[in-house]
């Protein structure tokens, strides 16, 4: 899988290939909006850098998380340019599987099936560095290569399997199984000296992608063709969001909230209503169109987050001002980059992001490699600080664009 579909979309004058509903979905593939590429590409390049920098000491405020603290900073907004981007995706991937007369419910069953891969990449990604050699009977750095090992023969995708589909659904199978085994075999120690298994209650940023499009996708899936009906959610959403800041749903909680967090399910959210609009042809056929949109969308968000402000402004907490700034600013980078690449034709300049905005998931998944064994942890930042922490991390950033760069050119993907 990408972190998004690679079936974006080009809908130029130049390069008219798709068709679209009465309400702006587009239902057959052409060839990709470059905007998106670049977009993802370069999102993935900057979570990349901030993962490293995180690990630097001595850096000014606004190179962190604001963590607990009410504000934010441009790290902040990055993990929400994956939620926007995924959701941007949705309509140009599952749209086209219900245009080509795939049921619903075949669909659904999709997203579920990559919605649960990207839990178990997450849940793996997060547990890695807890493994207790003393009970799950296996050091940490073996149980996490025998799990690189099974998620590469489950997810990554080869030229010419297809030709050899029975030994590659059987080596798939056997991935599967191998990262089952480790995953029931995993012991950790609690912070009260008890052996315990796998820690579900954090799945990584990889989980969190798969909740919220489980609830999106399927979401998009049901309304397809009822922007209106979308929008509405997306309104929904950013109300759960407020109401359970503000303690309102204690009681359902549970229900929605975990692990369906309203917050980040918004930006999904968005991201399929931009997609509407900017890809689409119906809702805002010219581009003037598509930029009054998007403009006089952008404002409201902007001026809703101003007004829930009071609830404070928290990445952690998930608070709607977050959301709807990230939102709204997505929505602006999003049109400038779709003029700039797709209306303009000016996108040479991102050639060096393609790769990774073609197979972002293997670029994002490529740098927890050092990160989760110890003996590649001098490729890390950790224990830098100042100058040489920030060259470092950019120095990694470079060579996963470089490994990525190398095993696309040789038809490797990651896809779930």
């Amino acid at each position: 899988m990408e972190l998004t579909t690679n079936q974006s979309l080009a809908v130029s004058p130049q390069e008219i290939a798709a068709k679209v509903t009465s309400a702006g979905e587009i239902v057959t593939t052409a060839k990709r909006v470059v905007s998106v590429d670049i977009f993802r590409g370069l999102n993935v390049l900057l979570m990349i850098f901030v993962n490293n920098v995180a690990e630097v000491r001595g850096l000014p405020w606004w190179t962190y998380h604001r963590g607990n603290v009410n504000g934010m900073t441009y790290v902040d907004m990055v993990f929400p340019g994956f939620l926007f981007l995924m959701g941007m995706s949705i309509p140009l991937s599952l749209g086209v599987r219900l245009e080509k007369g795939t049921s619903r419910w075949r669909v659904i069953a999709h997203v579920a099936w990559r919605s649960l891969s990207l839990l178990v990449l997450g849940l793996f990604i997060a547990n890695a560095p807890h493994v207790a050699a003393q009970y799950t009977h296996i050091s940490q750095q073996w149980w996490t290569v025998l799990g690189f090992v099974g998620i590469a023969m489950a997810w990554i995708r080869i030229p010419g399997e297809e030709k050899r589909r029975t030994l590659h659904r059987i080596i798939r199978f056997a991935g599967l199984a191998m990262i089952a085994v480790l995953f029931l075999v995993f012991r950790r120690v609690t912070p009260e000296g008890e052996p315990a298994r796998l820690d579900l209650s954090y799945v990584e940023i990889l989980g969190l992608l798969g909740w919220a499009y489980l609830l999106v996708g399927t979401l998009y899936v049901l309304f397809a063709k009822r922007f209106e009906i979308l929008a509405g959610l997306f309104a929904v959403m950013v109300a759960f969001n407020a109401f359970s800041i503000l303690g309102w749903l204690d009681g359902i909680h549970s229900l929605f909230w975990n692990p369906f967090e309203a917050g980040l399910s918004s930006m999904t959210m968005a991201g399929v209503l931009a997609s509407f609009v900017i890809v689409g042809n119906n809702l805002a056929p010219t581009f003037g169109g598509k930029t009054r949109w998007i403009l006089g969308a952008a404002a409201l968000l902007f001026l809703a987050g101003y007004v829930l402000q009071p609830l404070g402004i928290s990445k952690n907490l998930d608070t709607p001002t977050w959301c709807l700034y990230c939102t709204a600013s997505n929505l602006l980078m999003a049109l400038l980059l779709y003029w700039i690449a797709d209306v303009k034709g000016w996108k040479a300049w991102a050639n060096f992001a393609k790769p990774v905005g073609e197979n972002p998931l293997l670029a994002y998944f490529l740098p927890f490699i050092p990160f989760l064994l110890p003996s590649l942890y001098r490729l890390t930042t950790f224990g830098t600080s100042g100058t040489w922490g920030v060259v470092k991390s950019a120095m990694l950033t470079g060579l996963m664009l470089v490994v990525t760069r190398v095993l696309v050119r040789w038809g490797v993907r990651l896809r779930v």
